[in-house]
């Protein structure tokens, strides 16, 4: 089973309580940002305090994630300096518009591997589009490189650029995140659904958590530790799911010591598609 990314827990890069101790909250990725949620004048040190943190900091075997500033700053191309060198799991890519964005971080983190010395390929790359090019350009953009192991929305800065707002139902989304998501697919790699800022709003969350579980999302980023459960839980097999594939594997059993080649389940046929499904549910129980 791939890596389980339900939940990818934001950290401002600037907060050093926080960057220390998040790991025991448990998400499955901890993403350190040093982008839109530190200020112009904390770069420097928040760059600093994540790189020192990922060098020092036991973060319990949980995938590590930093969010750059964009090559298009002042901020971008050291902060993969100091980043790369500091060996995060994944660079998340801010704003992605192209794969030509993506292939260019890439040709820089190549570089700096070689030139510290880490194994070419071992950083890993995650996209964002918060755009209506991204998301236009999100099949390029998701098969771009073999580095890629996901990519995400960005709702804020994309229902901006498309000229509306975001409201409670998601209609505004619900193209973009198609869009997404069957790109993701093509390429093999995970779809991250973009944060729920109304951290109060629990129903609400819940609501939309168990929206992208059913669109096929592999889960979401979080701004607040309190989400985490709510996300692992929507994304839990329910009792009677967890049953109905454990019945799945038993057919195929069956139909495998008796030599026959038509499996069948309460009448029903179990095709290829149904068996990896209940395999997944059998892999996201035991997780959980």
């Amino acid at each position: 089973m791939s890596k389980l990314r339900r939940t990818m827990l934001y950290v401002p890069g600037s907060k050093p309580s926080m960057i220390k101790d998040i790991y025991i909250y448990n998400p499955d990725s901890i993403m350190f940002d040093l982008e839109d949620s530190v200020s112009l004048k904390e770069k420097d040190s928040a760059r600093f305090l994540v790189s020192e943190a990922l060098q020092k900091v036991d973060y319990r075997g949980i995938e590590t994630v930093v969010r750059i500033n964009g090559l298009d700053t002042l901020f971008g191309m050291e902060d993969l300096e100091i980043i790369v060198k500091a060996q995060p799991d994944v660079i998340r890519l801010p704003k992605t518009e192209t794969a030509k964005d993506v292939k260019e971080v890439e040709e820089i983190i190549e570089k700096l591997e070689k030139e510290y010395g880490i194994e070419v390929g071992k950083t890993k790359m995650m996209a964002a589009i918060e755009s209506a090019t991204g998301v236009m350009n999100a099949l390029e953009i998701a098969n771009a490189s073999d580095r890629l192991i996901g990519i995400a929305i960005g709702a804020e800065d994309y229902v901006t650029n498309i000229k509306t707002k975001r409201t409670p139902e998601g209609t505004e989304l619900l193209f973009a995140r198609c869009q997404l998501l069957n790109a993701a697919r093509s390429a093999g790699i995970a779809a991250l659904d973009t944060v729920y800022s109304d951290v109060e709003n629990m129903e609400g969350f819940r609501n939309e958590v168990e929206h992208i579980k059913g669109l096929g999302f592999d889960g979401k980023s979080i701004i607040n530790p309190r989400q985490i459960d709510v996300v692992h839980d929507v994304f839990t097999p329910s009792e009677e799911e967890y049953e109905e594939a454990l019945q799945v594997i038993e057919a195929i059993k069956r139909a495998e010591e008796s030599g026959s080649g038509v499996i069948s389940l309460n009448g029903k046929m179990i095709d290829k598609p149904i068996v990896e499904r209940a395999e997944r549910i059998i892999e996201l129980s035991k997780i959980n």
